[in-house]
């Protein structure tokens, strides 16, 4: 910390204790070692006469940033179409993983298939998420966030829509293979859409895009209650493209995030941002020149492991896995329950599957409507967390929904019946989609921009590898012992509250961080350039 003894602190909108610096000196401090929720490591380059200044909109003739111009338009008309649009993909998104819960069972009957090629369906996805996810992050912080999202939409839509004419399962699994490499270029929809949001609204905004993640799963089980008793599953595939048809046609609109444009020197096409979105709010922009630092290097890996960010880093890429391994358990914990009829059904209708692997169970009518109500449980869970992350914060609201997921599979131990199964899984899921929707929130707020979209990636991948392991430990392990697969996603899910509580950083108020401001006073750069509009 000795290259910052001469650097003066700075904390977004959180101004405590300022004092005026020489002109163009840089500010920066870390976010872990200080040893407070409300520090954040920036770089700022500050004229004399602005220095001291706490005010979000600097004086005529003076400057502004990216940031002060998001608070001065506030959220209005441009907000509410970009929410729609990046909304839109993650509807796509939750569709085609909701998928998974269904084309298993049925594939498992009409191929003959052994349980662990059926798994082998949902792990196939994951794992080509898996690869993607890092990929599409690194190509958003270079090449920009627009562009990844549209490219990786198109992706998914081809291979989506090839996978419906799949003619053996080795073709299945390769389509479906790359239908999970486009997919985990999907988070970065949440990238663009938390960089066009004001401070105060993004924690209620980006929650609420769960909403549409809740229904694209909605919509899923019901065009599988209407399509597969009559058309079967291929219709299903297809007809599930339609959402990511619609993204494509729309996406002409979708603008480049102007947080990206300053980093990487296109200040005048940020500009043009910015102006579009006052003139659709109705608003005025600051006075004065628009400043920024420009990043040459950017979507950097190693970036995540430095002082300021490494235990952030490693606890949420644990976090995301135990997120990820407890969501999709659930899921497929469902139709497998359900299959079985109560929670020690599963185990015994495992010993008749031993003594014939032919026997199968489609899903019957019954089934698609219970799995309706617990995909149903989204929405209460989102709405509650909604009001938890603006009011007790994110780490702890975090917390909460692991710990509580745990204490609603408990009754599973027992021999329940088919209608109380359905209530615990449905308050299981509520929580657990509640706090998968708050690390896609406090991912982005806690990296800065030039390497938030690779942080994103990372992550996803992290949660990838945890919903690849979860079929094997849902599909595998349950026929074997109901009692050891709830052990894990108990104890899975515990840790995960634990880690939660222990992150360094409270992101609830603040503003996104620009860089990681690594510069000390003084030294020159040839990746950071102090630019003015």
């Amino acid at each position: 910390m000795d290259r910052f003894a001469n650097q003066a602190t700075f904390s977004y909108r959180r101004w405590t204790d300022y004092e005026q610096r020489e002109p163009q000196q840089f500010t920066g401090h870390s976010d872990e070692s200080q040893g407070t929720d409300s520090e954040i490591c920036t770089i700022s380059s500050l004229g004399a006469k602005n220095a001291a200044l706490p005010s979000a909109a600097p004086v005529p003739g003076g400057t502004f940033t990216v940031e002060d111009a998001l608070e001065a338009t506030g959220f209005g008309v441009f907000q509410w179409k970009i929410s729609a649009l990046s909304g839109l993909s993650w509807l796509a998104d939750a569709m085609e993983m909701m998928i998974l819960s269904i084309l298993g069972p049925q594939l498992l009957c009409d191929w003959r298939l052994p349980s662990y090629q059926m798994a082998l369906i949902t792990s196939i996805v994951f794992i080509g998420m898996g690869f993607g996810s890092p990929m599409w992050g690194h190509f958003a912080d270079k090449h920009g966030r627009k562009r990844g999202l549209i490219i990786c939409m198109s992706m998914t839509f081809y291979f989506g829509l090839l996978s419906a004419f799949a003619p053996v399962y080795g073709w299945l699994l390769f389509l479906r293979g790359f239908v999970g490499f486009g997919i985990g270029g999907a988070p970065q929809a949440v990238t663009l859409y938390s960089e066009f949001l004001p401070a105060k609204a993004r924690g209620i905004c980006i929650m609420l895009t769960g909403a549409f993640w809740a229904l694209g799963a909605v919509m899923e089980v019901l065009l599988a209650l209407w399509i597969m008793p009559t058309l079967g599953w291929r219709w299903l595939l297809a007809l599930s493209c339609l959402p990511m048809a619609l993204f494509l046609c729309l996406c002409y609109w979708l603008p480049e995030s102007p947080r990206f444009d300053v980093l990487s020197g296109n200040r005048r096409k940020a500009m043009r941002t910015l102006n579009l979105i006052a003139k659709q709010n109705g608003k005025v922009l600051p006075q004065g020149k628009l400043v920024a630092h420009k990043q040459d290097k950017r979507g950097r890996i190693s970036d995540l492991f430095t002082p300021q960010y490494r235990m952030t880093t490693i606890l949420l890429w644990f976090i995301w896995f135990a997120n990820a391994f407890s969501y999709y358990g659930v899921i497929l914990l469902t139709t497998e329950m359900f299959q079985a009829g109560d929670s020690c059904g599963a185990t015994q209708g495992s010993k008749a599957e031993h003594i014939c692997s032919l026997e199968c169970k489609y899903l019957t009518t019954d089934d698609y409507k219970d799995l309706l109500w617990t995909t149903l449980a989204e929405f209460p869970g989102l709405l509650v967390i909604i009001f938890a992350v603006e009011y007790i914060g994110r780490k702890k609201s975090l917390a909460l929904c692991f710990f509580m997921f745990s204490l609603f599979l408990l009754p599973l131990y027992a021999c329940i019946g088919r209608t109380a199964l359905t209530v615990f899984i449905f308050i299981s899921r509520a929580f657990i989609s509640g706090g998968y929707q708050i690390v896609f929130l406090y991912t982005p707020e806690v990296f800065p921009t030039e390497n938030r979209a690779i942080a994103i990636g990372t992550a996803s991948t992290m949660a990838r590898l945890g919903a690849l392991i979860t079929p094997f430990v849902a599909q595998v392990m349950l026929r074997a012992s109901v009692y050891w697969t709830l052990a894990f996603y108990c104890g899975c899910s515990i840790l995960a509250g634990v880690a939660s509580l222990i992150l360094p950083i409270e992101t609830l108020g603040r503003s996104l961080q620009e860089t990681t401001g690594h510069l000390e006073a003084g030294e020159g750069s040839d990746t950071h350039h102090q630019e003015e509009l």
